[in-house]
């Protein structure tokens, strides 16, 4: 074999010397860094063909005359990308005839290779990840993100790169495989609807079904669980009513049965004497705009006409809205009582302190929304102050779900009851009486106007069971028509 070596300082140069004296199709056999510079071994392009002669002539020879046709040479895969102008001088390209070539020529007798062994490998299918996967096990997968950079194998310093058809086609099988994930995620999250949908038409479909059977069996219950539900009730307590309305009711013992058992619900206090005659300390809480003030001062009113002005006295604490202040001060100049501003839950247990030997202590606290956080601020400066119980004033004109939401946000173990305001400005109690039911609060006391003291009154229970059952005329838009009740519960799912 003629085998050339250029020597030269640089790759770059030694390999232009190679092309200009063997020509572009020259053969590299070997590179390597010497002392001074770089080593290069090539073969002229023509040399192939005598290579390829000498390597048939010694199979014949050693094998007898039986010479079996060399294999066809296998392509090797492409290049993962395409270089450069100026990295063209490093590309080597190793023919796959002349490297079969060196091998042959190099190894005394060909070697049988052995046929691999087919591998079974178990399948395991897809993990299916839900959309919140990543947050829910994030520090798990930065842990496993960090321990993949650590153990994985880091790229040799120097030396020429080496492409492999495996290699340049795993990213393609990733992403065919998260593909194939997306995919099946979307599949069932596409499924889990259409099941969702489902399940609700065929509760709808039950629920029509009940509502026709109990129109059949017992027309009364049927027609008095509308009214509650077009009077304000929720669904919860219309069912529980109507279970004391018999099958063969007509409608006036249907609707003497569900006001007997509403007033067994409720819980209304019939006189002053568990509030006034007993004394303390209390607080009137509630959403802006409910009438705090006003109601402040109509208690105030009340325990003077009961126990004297010289056993009580107000604080206000609202220090946000304009002229609140000023108001309380107004009633209790009228009334000949003394009235305390305090800023914070310090100011308001050294005033407490103050004011042990009063038999009674009113306290006017600013107005929040229910949703507001400061709600829970509120609550813990009246707690931390010692034994204060808050008084929840609800709005009988709002609707249910919104006094079922103040009553959440105001719940607490020192909440001594409720009082209904603005009764006087509401088309239905059946609202505020569901929410009371069904958060088990003592009604103390009803206002139904800006009078003070005269609006204010002890909760009758003929009074409020007539408002909360009081029917809406057929010719209301309200009034609920044949099966609407029915289609009503079965939308709510009830």
């Amino acid at each position: 074999m003629n085998v050339k070596r250029y020597f030269a300082p640089t790759a770059r140069e030694a390999l232009r010397a190679l092309k200009e004296a063997l020509g572009p199709d020259a053969i590299v056999l070997s590179n390597r860094a010497v002392e001074g510079g770089v080593e290069i071994l090539a073969l002229p392009g023509e040399a192939v063909g005598a290579l390829q002669a000498a390597n048939r002539a010694a199979v014949v020879a050693r094998t007898g005359g039986d010479a079996r046709p060399a294999p066809a040479p296998v392509p090797e895969a492409p290049a993962a990308a395409t270089r450069t102008a100026d990295e063209a001088d490093f590309r080597v390209s190793l023919s796959a005839l002349a490297a079969s070539a060196a091998r042959n020529a190099s190894r005394s007798a060909p070697q049988p290779v052995a046929e691999p062994a087919p591998v079974v490998r178990a399948f395991n299918p897809p993990r299916i990840e839900t959309a919140d996967y990543a947050l829910r096990n994030r520090d798990g997968v930065l842990r496993a993100a960090v321990a993949a950079q650590a153990s994985a194998p880091r790229p040799p310093a120097s030396g020429p790169a080496v492409f492999s058809g495996r290699a340049a086609a795993r990213p393609e099988a990733d992403e065919f495989g998260s593909a194939r994930v997306r995919e099946l995620q979307e599949t069932n999250a596409r499924l889990m609807s259409e099941l969702t949908g489902i399940r609700g038409m065929i509760e709808r479909q039950l629920a029509g079904f009940a509502w026709g059977e109990t129109r059949r069996q017992a027309p009364a219950r049927a027609a008095m669980l509308g009214e509650l539900l077009e009077a304000g009730f929720s669904a919860a307590i219309a069912r529980k009513l109507v279970e004391a309305v018999l099958e063969d009711a007509d409608r006036i013992e249907a609707r003497e049965a569900v006001g007997a058992a509403l007033d067994r619900l409720m819980r209304a206090c019939a006189s002053d004497e568990d509030l006034l005659d007993r004394g303390g300390v209390y607080a009137l809480v509630g959403p802006t705009g409910v009438g705090k003030t006003t109601t402040t001062a109509k208690l105030a009113a009340r325990c003077v006409v009961r126990h004297g002005a010289g056993r009580l006295a107000l604080i206000t604490t609202d220090g946000y809205r304009i002229g609140a202040q000023e108001q309380l001060r107004i009633y209790g100049r009228i009334l000949g009582v003394p009235v305390f501003s305090v800023r914070d839950a310090a100011d308001l247990r050294q005033t407490l302190a103050g004011l042990r030997n009063k038999h009674m202590v009113l306290i006017d606290t600013m107005g929040m929304s229910q949703r507001d956080r400061m709600v829970a601020e509120q609550a813990a400066m009246l707690s931390g102050a010692g034994d204060v119980r808050r008084l929840l004033l609800l709005n009988a004109t709002a609707r249910g779900d919104t006094l079922d939401d103040v009553v959440r946000a105001y719940a607490g173990d020192d909440l001594a009851g409720c009082i209904f305001t603005k009764v006087d400005e509401a088309a239905s109690l059946a609202p505020a009486l569901d929410v009371a039911v069904r958060h088990e609060l003592d009604i103390r006391y009803l206002t139904n106007g800006q009078r003070v003291p005269e609006d204010l009154h002890l909760p009758n229970r003929a009074y409020l069971l007539h408002r909360a059952l009081r029917e809406h005329g057929s010719a209301s838009p309200w009034h609920l028509q044949g099966d609407e009740a029915g289609m009503l519960l079965a939308a709510g799912g009830a």
